[in-house]
């Protein structure tokens, strides 16, 4: 059985926004939450699945979970400072 993903705590919608604005917002917004927090970013760039893991590998946040549902990509990142 799959591990079960944790709940996001904020949820960033950047549906329709092209790189580089969903990381962007997404290094503004997860400094509104705090460390452990669960940031879920929406958006429609296929960009972003690159895009996010490069950033959080860059930031040394968690990047727990990049999923495709329609054309909207689900991800969710922990804040780890």
């Amino acid at each position: 059985m799959a591990e079960s993903l944790p709940t996001a705590d904020q949820v960033l919608d950047c549906t329709g926004m092209q790189c580089p604005l969903p990381v962007i917002k997404t290094a503004q917004a997860i400094k509104s939450i705090s460390a452990g927090q669960v940031l879920e970013l929406l958006a429609t760039d296929p960009g972003v699945d690159p895009d996010m893991r490069a950033w959080t590998g860059r930031t040394g946040n968690d990047l727990l979970d990049v999923r495709k549902d329609g054309d909207v990509f689900h991800v969710l990142i922990r804040r780890v400072k």
